[in-house]
């Protein structure tokens, strides 16, 4: 076990202003493999007059000079790419190709898109007899999940640098360690000091501290949508700029002339990638209830390919959950959908192993809409299946939750989907499969959050307007 000491304020590892630690345990084995130290609000106090201090110089840096940082991070990100998956891995409990192709992957090729856009963003346009100036809004205050410890981080603090923005980050208790040493990447890259700072802490006390504090001009927070409006409600009353990423319910529609297997297995593989651990995951399967029945039995075969076990074997496709809490969360709900009447097809409540934070992959089937696991974020490798009547059902039973954050279409005619699709109110939209791309913006509608990040649209959240007229 390691014992790590300070936080990365103003360029340099400060020691923390009090003595409390959070211990960080492997989730595979439920050991402690180290310490970090848990944030005040002194510490976040001290992060955010670093910021500060150093908007002014950041802000004045042409965009091609905050190009040439991002890209050095970015090069970076990739050089260190496997110690960075190596430390998801041991801390979130992913499996190591997943880690690597996904945790360590995608970061990166996010970075790289910035410092292209920070290059070719247009910062200043004329309209009519105005001049319109796009400037960065100010210092930001970025509060970061463990599920993906780094991409989370990185799509916050790339766009806020090619902004002009300083950034404070807290990440996730869970997760500290990989958002450690990406600020050991920040310094190596020669970023200025005080441009990034990051404070590691409890969210009640350093999460709350960083949303609240009056030098703080955004708050940008991904996590679940209880605390998104708790934040909220909090920036609302400072009239503060806030971006909100939040939680998902997301349906993937399987319409009847889609291909069916091919359909279901992708469904499956959706949702048990990160262990189920994925705000955008298509929990929710939509089927026709002239297939349903056999999209149940395909349902059962695509899933008994994911078995849960040490994150570094390669046979092993399912990781553990984060934690003992989020365990014991995830359990509740394959309760709940027991007691409701969904029958288990596969998976269930009983531990794949005696140690670690396992969970098995889950099938319910004769779900309803109505039920708790239809309505509520579960986060965990359980799939629900759902049958319709006709597209109308299909679609009222689609944006029939609180979310609106991803989901899927399936159809034989991609015009089809596309048609479908524009009807559901969700942020995102795969058809037939599509692939992530992380020029496209992703954030939700309803109780999923508002802002957007990645691409053009993220970058713009961390813009504020000046008209000069002329």
């Amino acid at each position: 076990m390691k014992a790590y000491d300070g936080m990365y304020i103003g360029g340099t590892w400060r020691p923390a202003a009090g003595t409390d630690t959070i211990s960080v345990v492997n989730p595979a084995d439920e050991q402690i493999i180290a310490t970090v130290p848990a944030g005040t609000a002194e510490d976040v106090d001290a992060a955010v007059r670093a910021a500060r201090a150093a908007l002014p110089d950041w802000a004045a840096t042409p965009p091609a000079g905050r190009a040439a940082y991002i890209t050095a991070l970015r090069d970076l990100l990739v050089a260190r790419k496997d110690e960075i998956a190596e430390t998801v891995t041991a801390e979130l409990g992913a499996p190591l190709a997943l880690a690597q192709r996904v945790h360590a992957g995608a970061p990166a090729r996010v970075a790289g898109s910035y410092a292209e856009l920070a290059l070719t963003y247009p910062f200043e346009e004329k309209v009519g007899n105005s001049t319109v100036l796009m400037e960065p809004v100010g210092v930001v205050g970025a509060i970061t999940p463990w599920n993906y410890p780094l991409h989370q981080i990185v799509a916050k603090v790339a766009p806020a640098l090619a902004a002009g923005c300083t950034i404070v980050v807290k990440p996730a208790e869970d997760t500290p360690l990989t958002a450690r040493l990406f600020a050991e990447l920040v310094h190596e890259s020669g970023l200025p000091a005080g441009v990034f700072n990051l404070v590691t802490g409890l969210g009640p006390v350093a999460g709350q501290a960083l949303a609240e504090h009056e030098d703080v001009d955004l708050v940008s927070f991904t996590g679940s949508t209880a605390v998104g409006k708790r934040i909220g409600a909090t920036a609302g009353a400072a009239i503060k700029r806030v971006a909100l990423e939040l939680g998902g319910k997301s349906a993937n529609v399987i319409l009847p002339s889609a291909d069916l297997a091919k359909a279901v297995k992708a469904g499956v593989a959706n949702v048990m990638s990160n262990s189920g651990q994925t705000c955008s995951a298509w929990t929710r399967m939509l089927i026709h209830t002239d297939q349903y029945d056999e999209a149940v039995e395909l349902a059962k075969a695509a899933v008994a390919a994911y078995t849960a076990g040490d994150p570094h074997d390669p046979a092993n496709r399912l990781g553990p959950l984060v934690s003992e809490k989020q365990r014991t969360r995830v359990l509740g709900y394959l309760e709940k959908g027991i007691a409701d009447g969904a029958r288990v097809v596969a998976g269930g409540t009983e531990a794949p192993h005696p140690a670690g934070y396992y969970v098995a992959p889950t099938v319910f089937a004769d779900v309803t809409p109505d039920m708790t696991i239809a309505q509520e974020e579960i986060f965990g490798p359980v799939v629900s299946l759902l049958r319709y009547e006709d597209e109308e059902d299909a679609l009222r039973i689609a944006n029939g939750t609180v979310y609106g954050l991803a989901g899927a279409v399936w159809a034989g005619d991609e015009s089809e989907a596309v048609a479908f699709a524009r009807r559901m109110d969700t942020g995102q939209v795969d058809i037939n499969g599509g692939r992530f791309n992380v020029l496209a913006p992703f954030g939700g509608h309803k109780e999923s959050g508002v802002g957007r990040e990645l691409g053009a649209h993220g970058l713009t959240e961390y813009l504020q307007t000046k008209s000069l007229q002329l």
